[in-house]
């Protein structure tokens, strides 16, 4: 979703710069998911590819130092990943949250099943919120998700225009059920049912 993301803004005349998952190319590197000691360096890695992408308007991270700082602390019980991860997400304008709405698919070795999909998913967003980190929750399939993030772009530029310069904070409602998969899935089926008898 995010290099489609980075191509539909460039496509609309932005200059849009798309960064990786670095942990995708670790894993593919070594063969393996890494170790407690091997999490920083991949946290670290993310981090500086963020800070040396070009010039741009958008730059679209995929993913953020705070995921392996998550990782890091339902696998191996750390948290010492937290307060750099933190501080460095604060420099963004707008963090992107997938929903739950999609069936968790087999990726390789870097991912361990619906139910650590879940647990991180839940995590991220009790962190996000602890932290008073505004976040918006991108839901729907293909196309249409991107669509979603586009129009969270735009609300955060304050204009259906995603080149507009002008800044606001995103508007953000979670409640205590927000990561429960079913919880979204019932409330945007219920949505496509508006207005039809």
């Amino acid at each position: 979703m995010s290099q489609a993301l980075a191509k539909r803004l460039s496509d609309v005349g932005t200059l849009a710069i798309w960064v990786p998952e670095v942990l995708r190319e670790w894993c593919n590197q070594e063969g393996r998911p890494p170790l407690a000691h091997e999490q920083v360096d991949v946290a670290l890695e993310q981090m500086h590819r963020i800070e040396s992408a070009s010039s741009c308007d958008y730059l679209i991270a995929d993913t953020h130092p705070l995921m392996t700082a998550i990782y890091s602390e339902l696998y191996f019980s750390d948290s010492s990943l937290y307060p750099m991860a933190l501080e460095h997400l604060r420099q963004f304008d707008l963090t992107l949250v997938m929903g739950m709405d999609l069936d968790w698919k087999a990726d390789g070795i870097q991912r361990d099943g619906p139910v650590m999909r879940q647990q991180a998913n839940t995590r991220l967003r009790q962190v996000l919120d602890s932290e008073s980190i505004p976040y918006t929750v991108i839901y729907g399939t293909g196309g249409t998700r991107a669509d979603s993030a586009l129009q969270a772009i735009a609300h955060t530029t304050k204009s259906d225009d995603p080149r507009s310069a002008e800044k606001t904070k995103p508007w953000v409602w979670n409640c205590e059920k927000c990561s429960d998969a079913q919880c979204e899935h019932r409330m945007f089926t219920g949505q496509l049912h508006i207005g039809k008898p």
